[in-house]
């Protein structure tokens, strides 16, 4: 729901003008080293109101969604949550 949230900020005008669409999904499980775990697209009329919707889109996914990840090590394995 919050990230439906911040999509619709987007599409409502909080990085400007001419964004026509945007998508976002966060993986589940078990996520690779060096895989991406977060997707984010962005359809707009003009580069820098993407980039900037891409940007905020990432910064407020990490600020407002509470992720919860399983970090494993070699000598063990701790649950972290996002601090931002």
């Amino acid at each position: 729901k919050e990230m439906d949230r911040i999509l619709q900020d987007v599409l409502d005008g909080k990085c400007g003008a001419g964004i026509r669409r945007v998508a976002c999904a966060h993986r589940l499980g078990v996520v690779p080293l060096a895989e991406a775990s977060v997707l984010i697209a962005v359809a707009s009329e003009h580069r820098p109101e993407g980039f900037d919707a891409c940007r905020y889109i990432i910064d407020t996914l990490k600020a407002r969604v509470p992720i919860w990840k399983k970090e494993i090590y070699a000598d063990g394995e701790t649950w972290k949550a996002n601090k931002e």
